[in-house]
């Protein structure tokens, strides 16, 4: 993918990202958030090469504008390029410890489209695993969850609830991210000190705060500052950051939230490009832990088609079943710990994959005596009626 091409994908990935704040921001808005929209979009874009039709359509519509083949192939293409080069560990040249990883959980009843398992295997770089939805579903949910917490070095467990995995499951894609960061500029734990937090309602509660007198990138505006925190680099030319983005109001946070969500280039725009003098300088010490069931939300951002029993995920397994997939549920939890080291943070996301129309296999062995009727169906009427006490008797 060249440079240009994968700006303008990370553009509109940024774009699906800030529409997800703002529809998150607005159901949680009394307690503290964390998801990860990388996450949530490599998933669905994995999701996307097992869809077919309108499904597919919808799907790259909301991920990354267009549609078709050729938008198809700039999303993999994407997910392949941001795993190499954003998420590559640079841990042991001194840089954050990055891992992250995808994988394909498929029942043993079921072979994987040839299509489909190029796309995970070669872009998404997707381990597949053959397990036993229809007898074992409690154990492979366990092990799906064991596989996200070792990917995110323990942070994240549970990630699929109880009984959100049955017998109807046939597939479940998930991946994983991890990120442990370590600040340019570490601040001093002695100078970490309690102090006012005010809150929304008008009161206030005391939390540990860090401070500097150090230079920090800050950029001021009329209605709100930004900070950059930078993480120590490592052999490579990444530069991970993280950004707070603070308004003058006390309880100015949903009017910035929406600036940020309706205008893409919004941070862009207000990066702090240089460090300044600070006067008094003071972070809180945060650790947040948040997950959430993401379908009503992702429906809210069109994707409709995907999340119903209309969804046409054809393109996923070599079986006449294939037609009767659908999305059965999106889980994502996330992870973050800001203290005077630095960031930890980790994400995962599931989507599951379940026969829509499927019902139990139930027997029907006629072997003993049996009533019978012979009906009309549209109108109802009954032509004959009758029993059965032995097949053999005439009469």
């Amino acid at each position: 993918m060249a440079t240009g091409d994968m700006r303008l994908s990370i553009a509109h990935q940024t774009r699906f990202a800030l529409r997800l704040t703002a529809a998150l921001s607005t159901l949680s808005s009394s307690s503290n958030t964390v998801f990860s929209p990388l996450s949530l979009h490599v998933a669905l874009s994995l999701l996307a090469a097992g869809a077919g039709g309108a499904t597919r359509d919808q799907l790259l519509d909301a991920l990354g504008g267009g549609d078709g083949p050729a938008a198809a192939e700039s999303l993999h293409a994407l997910a392949e390029q941001v795993a190499q080069l954003v998420l590559a560990d640079g841990s042991e040249a001194g840089g954050p410890r990055v891992t992250f990883a995808d994988a394909v959980f498929v029942d043993a009843s079921f072979k994987l489209k040839p299509a489909f398992e190029k796309v995970a295997v070669g872009k998404y770089k997707a381990e597949t695993q053959s397990v036993d939805f229809q007898k074992k579903a409690a154990q492979v949910a366990a092990q799906v969850n064991s596989w996200v917490e070792k990917v995110t070095s323990g942070l994240i467990k549970e990630l699929l609830p109880p009984d959100s995995v049955d017998e109807t499951t046939r597939l479940v894609l998930g991946n994983a991210l991890y990120f442990k960061g370590a600040w340019t500029e570490k601040f001093d734990a002695s100078e970490t000190r309690d102090s006012e937090f005010h809150l929304l309602d008008g009161s206030s509660v005391q939390a540990p705060f860090m401070s500097s007198t150090d230079d920090q990138y800050i950029a001021a505006y009329d209605t709100f500052k930004v900070l950059k925190l930078p993480y120590q680099q490592g052999g490579d030319t990444r530069q991970f950051s993280m950004y707070i983005i603070l308004p003058e109001l006390q309880d100015g946070i949903w009017s910035l939230a929406d600036k940020l969500s309706s205008e893409p280039e919004f941070l862009e725009k207000h990066i702090p490009m240089r460090t300044i003098p600070v006067g008094q300088f003071k972070v809180p010490k945060f650790k947040i832990s948040f997950g959430f069931e993401a379908s009503d939300l992702l429906r809210g951002l069109g994707l409709q088609l995907p999340l119903s029993e209309e969804a046409d995920m054809s393109e996923l397994v070599d079986s006449p079943l294939g037609q009767n997939l659908c999305v059965s549920s999106i889980f994502h939890k996330s992870f973050v710990e800001v203290n005077e080291e630095g960031t930890e943070a980790a994400a995962a996301t599931t989507i599951g994959i379940m026969l829509c129309s499927y019902t139990m296999p139930v027997d029907f062995v006629a072997d003993h005596p049996f009533l019978f009727l012979i009906r009309e169906d549209t109108t109802g009427v009954v032509l004959f009626v009758g029993h059965v006490v032995n097949p053999l008797l005439a009469a």
